[in-house]
């Protein structure tokens, strides 16, 4: 199948919502690849230090990951996150710090996603090294916030909910109401 024929899917959402186990998961259900989010490799290679001037490195790791998956995909590829996220976390840690090519790239490829599975804040919060928001509450404020950025998606945002196999079913039916076929 060619690259153009696969489906691409964004599992977004606040941090420490699931989305990386989101996303093997329904690799693994569909046999097919997905694109793990180049921030968290990034942060653990710098020791946790990323700048603003990093942010075009970690998008073009971004766009990267996702078209290595792409291209070894017979009909979907999960992506986990996408360069809406990386615009977000660059406004709100870094006044807005990043390269014009990244908020134009941000909203070309947002075009190219079949859908956007947008994990909740349902889960039990734990603690990450990577996360910015300490506080339950402020992390759920964070979360409102970025789902606000994916607002001229709405019509392909389908909200995922529960806790392990609860959640991969929510993503499944999500799936399935695209024609995506999820038997097994």
């Amino acid at each position: 199948m060619s690259d153009d024929a696969v489906l691409r899917v964004a599992v977004i959402g606040a941090e420490s919502t699931g989305k990386s186990a989101l996303a093997a998961a329904l690799a693994a259900h569909f046999g097919e690849p997905w694109a793990e989010e180049a921030v968290r490799a990034f942060w653990e290679a710098r020791g946790g230090h990323i700048t603003p001037w990093d942010l075009a490195t970690i998008a073009r790791g971004q766009m990267a990951n996702e078209e290595v998956a792409a291209a070894q995909a017979r009909r979907v590829v999960f992506c986990d996150t996408d360069l809406t996220t990386n615009v977000f976390w660059a406004d709100a840690l870094y006044d807005g710090e990043i390269a014009p090519w990244v908020r134009e790239e941000a909203v070309r490829r947002r075009q190219a996603y079949a859908l956007f599975l947008w994990c909740d804040t349902d889960l039990v919060w734990e603690a990450d090294p990577q996360r910015c928001f300490a506080d339950p509450a402020e992390w759920c404020a964070a979360a409102g916030r970025l789902r606000a950025a994916y607002n001229d998606v709405d019509a392909r945002v389908a909200v995922v909910r529960g806790e392990g196999e609860a959640r991969l079913a929510s993503a499944l039916a999500a799936l399935a109401a695209i024609g995506l076929p999820v038997g097994g």
